[in-house]
């Protein structure tokens, strides 16, 4: 509440000074108005008039009587005269005695407005001096309620921060502990690991000697399976061609019909056998796979060209058997055939799948 200023001395006397003088100025106003439209009262005439006769003829003592009588109503006109002057003396005085009178009151009313305006003042000044006086107990409450509100959220965040702490100690202490358990099972779990890790390690090295072992006797049974397979066609073909030479036209026409087909059945296995030899199998390759293969051949058994005819749906597959038929390079073994039996292998289809490959 905004605190009321006190009035100064001069401030208090100002307004009921102004009201003194203009009541002076009208009462002032008022007698010279008063005195202005007065009626002029006629001129004061003796109460006994005497009417002198002269005669020509009078005594000394009627002479005498005479001018006694002339100075009586002289006197007389004289007292009448100062009896009017003091009666319109009298009502000046009255007038000027009523405009002071007039005067007073208004003094005394504007005192009276005066103390009621002190009084008024001193009332709005007391009131502003209770309103401001309960403006501060109310601050003051507030601010002590405020205070204690403060003090409560300090304690209670104290607490707060007490419990917090507490609870921070203890999850420390069962992070600590949990962690030393995890250490423990960690360092057990990872010595269980390692015994896993050499007993596997020996395992596999036993596994990839057996492997090796395996595989050394695969490719020597594989070798001797291909030499033997070799021999075999080469054999045949020796067989053939002397027979062909030692028997009648006819006879050699029969036989040379059918060792053209041994021949070609055995071709298509050397063909397949010697593919195995330069195959290497992509991890996509699977058993039931199936790839339909163009090859094309020179009569001394050089392979010009080989492409996909069938795919068998898996790229890395077909490409691995492509590059297997593309290694053999030259079959020695056809060379000296027919043109008749090598006809069919200028240009032929063959099937391969990864057992075929995998002799």
């Amino acid at each position: 509440m905004q605190q009321q200023r006190e009035p100064s001395a001069s401030e208090s006397y100002f307004w009921p000074s102004v009201l003194a003088i203009v009541l002076h100025v009208l009462v002032f106003g008022m007698l010279f108005v008063s005195f202005a439209f007065t009626p002029e009262l006629p001129p004061a005439k003796p109460i006994v008039q005497a009417t002198l006769y002269q005669l020509k003829s009078k005594s000394r003592a009627t002479t005498q009587t005479n001018q006694k009588i002339a100075g009586e109503a002289q006197k007389s006109a004289a007292r009448q005269t100062e009896v009017e002057q003091m009666e319109q003396k009298k009502v000046e005085q009255e007038a000027v005695k009523a405009a002071e009178q007039k005067k007073e009151e208004a003094a005394q009313k504007a005192e009276e407005a005066k103390k009621a305006d002190e009084s008024k003042k001193a009332d709005e000044a007391k009131k502003a001096d209770e309103a401001k006086k309960a403006d501060e107990a109310k601050k003051t409450a507030e601010a002590k309620k405020a205070e204690e509100k403060q003090l409560a959220d300090i304690a209670k965040k104290k607490s707060e921060e007490e419990a917090k702490k507490a609870a921070e100690e203890e999850a420390k202490k069962a992070a600590a502990e949990e962690a030393k358990k995890k250490i423990v099972e960690d360092a057990k779990k990872k010595a269980a690991e390692d015994a896993k890790k050499k007993a596997e390690a020996e395992e596999a090295k036993k596994k990839v000697a057996e492997d090796a072992k395996k595989k050394a006797a695969a490719d020597a049974a594989k070798k001797k399976s291909q030499d033997a397979a070799r021999k075999s066609t080469e054999d045949k073909k020796a067989q053939a061609l002397a027979d062909l030479l030692s028997d009648t036209p006819q006879r050699q026409q029969a036989l040379a019909d059918e060792q053209g087909d041994e021949v070609a059945g055995s071709f298509d296995d050397l063909i397949r056998a010697r593919a195995a030899e330069g195959w290497a199998r992509p991890p996509s390759a699977r058993k039931g796979m199936t790839v339909v293969l163009q090859i094309g051949m020179l009569p001394d058994g050089t392979v010009t060209s080989v492409s996909v005819a069938k795919s068998s749906g898996d790229g890395p597959f077909d490409a691995s058997a492509v590059a297997a038929v593309k290694n053999i390079g030259r079959l020695t073994e056809m060379q000296g055939m027919k043109p008749s039996d090598f006809a069919p292998y200028r240009s032929f289809k063959m099937t391969f799948t990864p057992e075929d490959l995998a002799l």
